[in-house]
């Protein structure tokens, strides 16, 4: 009998061909295996049909630890008498497929334990096998060889060779198969001096231990490294040189027990840091480090994920700040050229080229449930699959955060963070990783989708797209894309969705942002929302919290503002216009995220958004000290979910009550009111499914206290597992909905 097997899913570059070759032997079959240029496998096999079926239950139960199937076709075919088993080389030409290249693969223990015992390969930086290293950032197109990524430039020696061309070798067919004598070597510019090799990883080490900023060569980029010690000058000092005075920096850790110095950390944390994405995780803080995450109840940390961050931490026995390297708003910076001008004291580069830019992913847990804040490496380009048809759509995200999606044959491929689209590099950088995720995939649309509002880059971006090849174009209202995109990933039919962020573009022109909606995949219906309020001065309102606070309390609270008008860019005139402008306020916002703004900003918690989501993270992490001392009860009238009285009841209190106290009150106010409002249009209309998604959904006590008020209806409460709450998922919803209206109209 013979067999012909096509198998999808992450397939290369995970050391599928070499198992398949040690089943087969191992068997005694005879064919081949070889890569497709969809990133799929085919095999033939010639034997006796028992054989043949005990071999396919070997590729679907012993499969490598990284190799994914979604997809095994077998056609039964005449024999070929085939004389022995080989693997093959790869064909070249696409095919239909919905199979991919994996993610970059954080370091195995077998290389780490590599670079102490092999000779050739002590202490190098660029130790990889097929269980390990870097995928999707080095590769130009598919099937994934090594002629086809970065690593074409560094012809294999000997040795190595041997070890490629080896079957029963773990290093078989590892496209970034390296060592000292053949591989990328390290070099570290350090005022006008360039030293290369070992030399050069010990001396960053010393230079950092010696309170020196150092920008290092990543996987998918540069992170600007500094020691995170109790005195904290080098942090001050980069987040002067980056024009950072706020936002949080990622820290690395040697090992969990570091970790556990400076934060707590549960079992299913420790989990997650020592997943092979190795993202970073965010956890309380147990130990404060000056200017690492001012004002914040927690940290940002990872494990090393590279040889060379192991190498490093031989030396430094201190977490490292380990940021990406980029300007404000601006992508990861990942050329040479470009990271000269960012300020740093000295570079450690490698001379292998990054063919695609990549941001940490980074996770936070609500309750015991991990949810993503950022999903790229690690994760892309894994595609998420979907339990219906679809057709081929493009879909572009919003503004902020922005992540593509390209949707094809029951898959969705999202492409890695893009960020904040509004600067032209980024939205540059955008175009090309659509551009190159289509290659991969082989990809053509049948239509595109985007957001509602008109002035987004990303929608314009669409509406060329879809004028150009003729294509139909969808646009999505923001807060039903959050609410489709739980939906997909649960397979739900339809659901009262809780949609709380800080801005969409809502049907009437307003900005929405605490939304109740009632949601199947194609349509919606906006069921209740969070009482809506003035934004004096449009866009200022976000970057100056206390011009929302005006909007929501206007005359008021003229004394408080007054008394903070140092706070104000123009003072005390500043804020007799920003009265005048609740007034006359044309835009009014049903903002959850502006909501929380305008807390922190009466409680003194934040006057200025320095990074996205500032004034309410800090506000949560006041509140994570506090309890509920106000028991405001829910007012709701007319499906409009009142907030205006509860900002009244804080002010009134801010100098009787405790302001983590105000601070929990008012998020408790928040939860009750939002899981009152979607548990009762639930039972009014029959539906025992709710889902929650925006980036207001990442505060754990809001979302844990809406999901205990939910299940105790007996309802079912969901919230997004493989895609981000906030916009980093909204693509996904996007083409979701976009998809069901191919088939209906709404």
């Amino acid at each position: 009998m013979l067999a012909r097997i096509k198998v999808n899913g992450i397939v290369q570059g995970v050391g599928f061909r070499p198992f398949v070759y040690r089943v087969a032997s191992h068997l005694n079959l005879k064919g081949y295996v070889l890569n497709l240029g969809d990133a799929g496998v085919e095999i033939e096999v010639e034997g006796s049909k028992e054989e043949i079926e005990k071999f396919i239950e070997y590729l679907k139960n012993k499969k490598p630890p990284l190799a994914k199937i979604d997809e095994i076709k077998v056609e039964w075919r005449k024999e070929k008498k085939y004389k022995k088993f080989e693997i093959r080389k790869s064909k070249e030409e696409k095919k239909n497929g919905t199979s991919i290249i994996p993610p970059d693969i954080s370091i195995c223990q077998e290389c780490i334990e590599d670079m102490e015992k092999q000779e050739r390969r002590r202490n190098y930086f660029f130790t990889t096998c097929t269980n390990c290293g870097p995928r999707f950032t080095i590769i130009k197109k598919l099937p994934y060889d090594r002629n086809n990524t970065t690593m074409d430039e560094f012809e294999m020696c000997e040795e190595c060779y041997k070890e490629y061309t080896d079957p029963l070798n773990r290093r078989y067919h590892a496209q970034t198969i390296a060592c000292k004598n053949c591989g990328p070597q390290i070099f570290l510019k350090y005022k006008e001096k360039l030293i290369e090799g070992e030399e050069a990883i010990w001396k960053t080490a010393d230079l950092l231990n010696n309170g020196k900023i150092i920008a290092i060569k990543g996987i998918g980029g540069y992170h600007l490294a500094c020691l995170a010690d109790e005195k904290g000058k080098a942090v001050k000092r980069l987040r002067s040189i980056l024009g950072r005075p706020q936002k949080p920096f990622a820290l690395m850790a040697r090992d969990i027990e570091m970790v556990e110095e400076i934060a707590f950390i549960n079992d299913e944390e420790k989990d997650m840091l020592l997943n092979y994405i190795k993202p970073i995780v965010l956890l309380e803080k147990k130990k404060e480090l000056p200017y690492v995450a001012p004002g914040l109840h927690n940290y940002g940390i990872m494990l090393p994920y590279t040889g060379l961050h192991f190498l490093l931490f031989k030396k430094i026995a201190s977490p490292l700040i380990m940021t990406s390297a980029n300007l404000p708003g601006r992508p990861i910076i990942y050329s040479e050229e470009e990271i000269k001008s960012i300020g740093a004291d000295a570079i450690l580069f490698y001379n292998r080229r990054i063919w695609q830019r990549c941001d940490d992913s980074i996770v936070k847990f609500i309750g015991k449930q991990p949810v993503l804040i950022r999903r790229s490496r690690g994760f892309v380009p894994t595609a998420i699959k979907i339990d219906f048809k679809t057709v081929n759509i493009l879909a572009t995200g919003a503004e902020e955060n922005v992540v593509a999606c390209l949707l094809k044959d029951g898959y969705a491929f999202m492409s890695q963070y893009i960020g904040h689209v509004v600067h032209l590099e980024t939205f540059e950088f955008f175009k090309e990783a659509v551009n190159h995720l289509t290659g991969l995939i082989n990809f053509e649309a049948d239509a595109i989708a985007c957001d509602l509002h008109p002035n987004f880059l990303t929608t314009k971006y669409a509406e060329e797209i879809a004028k150009e090849k003729n294509l139909p174009l969808f646009r999505v209202q923001h807060h039903h894309a959050h609410i489709a995109k739980v939906m997909a990933e649960y397979g739900l039919k339809e659901v009262i969705g809780i949609s709380i962020d800080g801005f969409g573009y809502g049907d009437d022109g307003m900005a929405w942002g605490g939304e109740i909606l009632y949601s199947d995949l194609a349509c919606y219906k906006r069921l209740s929302h969070l009482q809506y309020h003035a934004m004096p001065g449009g866009d200022a309102t976000t970057k100056y919290p206390l011009r929302m606070l005006a909007g929501i309390l206007g005359k008021e609270a003229e004394e408080f503002l007054i008394e903070r008008s140092s706070k104000f860019p123009y003072g005390e005139k500043e804020v007799e216009i920003v009265l005048k402008q609740v007034r006359n306020a044309k835009i009014k916002t049903s903002s959850c995220g502006r909501l929380l703004d305008a807390i922190a900003a009466l409680l003194d918690v934040c006057h200025k958004m320095h990074y996205e989501g500032e004034p309410a993270m800090k506000l949560e992490s006041v509140a994570k000290k506090g309890r509920d001392t106000l028991h405001i009860e829910p007012v709701i009238k007319n499906n409009v979910i009142e907030t205006k009285e509860m900002v009244q009841q804080i002010f009134e209190n801010r100098s009787k009550e405790d302001k983590a106290n105000l601070a929990y009150s008012a998020e408790e106010y928040i939860a009750n009111s939002l899981a009152m409002a979607a548990i009762e249009k639930a039972q009014e209309m029959g539906i025992k499914s709710i889902a929650i998604a925006g980036g207001c959904a990442y505060n754990e006590h809001i979302t844990l206290r809406i999901k205990e008020k939910v299940e105790k209806e007996g309802m079912k409460f969901f919230i997004g597992k493989l895609l981000p709450c906030g916009d980093g998922g909204i693509s996904f919803g996007q083409a979701i909905v976009a998809n069901e209206r191919m088939k209906k109209r709404c």
